[in-house]
């Protein structure tokens, strides 16, 4: 059953959410995708020095592979959703996953490391679209009273593809070159788009008036976010080994991004429809819920990099077992997204999220302080509860910012959601160099202490959660 574009002055109850089965098939072709594009911002790291080798292309330029899907995702979430608010979120899914799905056959071919790098950008511009408006499409699938559990869904998927990238990528490599990690994008992006076209539903509320898509508005946003983007990386972990001289340059790109970001928003205020949504951020509870989502994201970013390092270099575990010992994490996730979504609506969400937080933040700390010698099992139950934590945070979050804004706003929220946890980070990498560039990962000391700054990072975003209960 394809939905028609119902008029705006349709009664909301009976627009309520899509009926069984549809649902289930509108949420087959959102979990589809998402997961291809969460996937696909990992999936290549593992491959690089391959394909540093075989294009014949020096290891700082082969990033770029990286980088080029990381900022074209970026730059363009909001814009993208903005445009959905005004054209149809299920027409900037469809054509971000038909950009995916061809750039993706694009990469594969690629014979050159300046083909790649160009197919990746479209890929992530792909990508924007289909996360940008990921969120507003839950939003019309599920009725009110079980969107609790949409959003859970959703989020357990996007928590498990963001960490899955370099497992499905050893899996694929085990067996295949590099350009077949990209492969399975394209039949799964045609299966994708044969059913989104049918079973996705069509925007229910009317685009709020005054709305307009400026040329200035979208080039103010992308030089925006390239510039911190750019500025970050140069900062991040990926060019600890670049010298000093790259310290100036990536500070300069950060100021200068800064001082485009300031103009921008100041722009932005003026608007009445801004495509930079600060008319969401005087919302109180969407404010704070998008300082929680930062904080947590940066919390999570910081772990996620320093723990590696931790587990191998100073405890001395194989390639292997870290892995499996870090993959109780995204377990524990799965296991509490669903009874998280079914909380949602009995418990407010900011307490849900400060319980989780604070779980988060008592994980975090445990792992600092693990013994010389821990066993497998003490550095176990830690990660399982930083991700019952992380799990039982981020769904009730999800769902106050998409929720909490009016209807016709749902593309901008949707697309703020993908922005905060790239903002997250991005700031979780950058605070992680700081560190590694004071204390030495070698002894273990700055393993410990980006450890500890996550688990405050945690109780910072637990202390925003719990002010959402006021």
């Amino acid at each position: 059953m394809r939905l028609a574009e119902p008029m705006s002055g349709t009664p909301a109850s009976v627009l309520d959410g899509l009926p069984q089965p549809q649902r289930w098939r509108a949420m087959l072709v959102i979990l589809l995708g998402i997961t291809v594009a969460v996937l696909d911002g990992t999936i290549v790291n593992l491959a690089l020095p391959g394909i540093a080798r075989e294009l014949h292309a020096d290891a700082s330029h082969a990033i770029w592979v990286v980088n080029a899907y990381q900022i074209a995702t970026l730059v363009m979430l909001l814009p993208l959703a903005s445009l959905g608010d005004r054209v149809g979120y299920r027409r900037v899914y469809l054509v971000g996953m038909a950009l995916f799905a061809i750039s993706s056959l694009g990469a594969m071919m690629a014979d050159s490391l300046a083909t790649l790098i160009a197919a990746r950008a479209v890929q992530g511009l792909g990508a924007a679209g289909i996360m940008s408006v990921n969120a507003a499409l839950v939003r019309l699938i599920y009725p009110r009273e079980q969107l609790g559990r949409g959003m859970a869904i959703n989020s357990m998927v996007v928590a498990t593809a963001s960490v899955a990238g370099p497992s499905v990528a050893a899996a694929i490599l085990s067996v295949a070159s590099w350009p077949w990690l990209f492969a399975l994008n394209v039949p799964l992006g045609a299966l994708v788009l044969a059913l989104g076209h049918y079973a996705l539903p069509a925007n229910r509320a009317a685009a709020a008036a005054g709305a307009r898509f400026s040329v200035v508005d979208v080039a103010l946003n992308v030089l925006m976010f390239s510039l911190i983007f750019v500025g970050a990386d140069r900062l991040g972990v990926r060019s600890s080994d670049a010298g000093q001289g790259a310290q100036p340059v990536a500070w300069a790109l950060l100021l200068a991004g800064v001082a485009v970001g300031f103009v921008y928003l100041r722009r932005q205020g003026g608007l009445a429809v801004p495509l930079f949504p600060v008319d969401l951020l005087r919302i109180p509870v969407f404010a704070l819920s998008m300082g929680t989502s930062v904080a947590a994201f940066c919390a999570q970013m910081l772990s996620f990099i320093a723990l590696p390092f931790l587990l191998l270099d100073t405890y001395g575990r194989s390639h292997v077992q870290a892995g499996l010992l870090i993959t109780a994490w995204p377990l524990a996730i799965v296991v509490v997204a669903p009874i998280a979504g079914r909380l949602i609506g009995r418990y407010p969400d900011g307490l849900l999220g400060s319980i989780g937080l604070g779980l988060l933040a008592f994980g975090l700390t445990m792992l600092a302080a693990l013994p010389a010698q821990p066993s497998n099992a003490d550095i176990v139950w830690r990660m399982a509860l930083c991700g019952l934590g992380f799990g039982l945070f981020q769904s009730p979050n999800n769902h106050t910012i998409v929720t909490s804004p009016p209807a016709h706003r749902s593309g901008a929220a949707s697309g703020m959601l993908g922005t905060a946890r790239l903002t997250g980070q991005t700031l979780g990498a950058v605070l992680l160099a700081a560190i590694f560039s004071l204390w030495s990962p070698h002894d273990g000391k700055g393993q410990v202490i980006a450890l500890g700054l996550a688990a405050c990072c945690a109780a910072v975003a637990a202390v925003c959660s719990a002010l959402r209960t006021r």
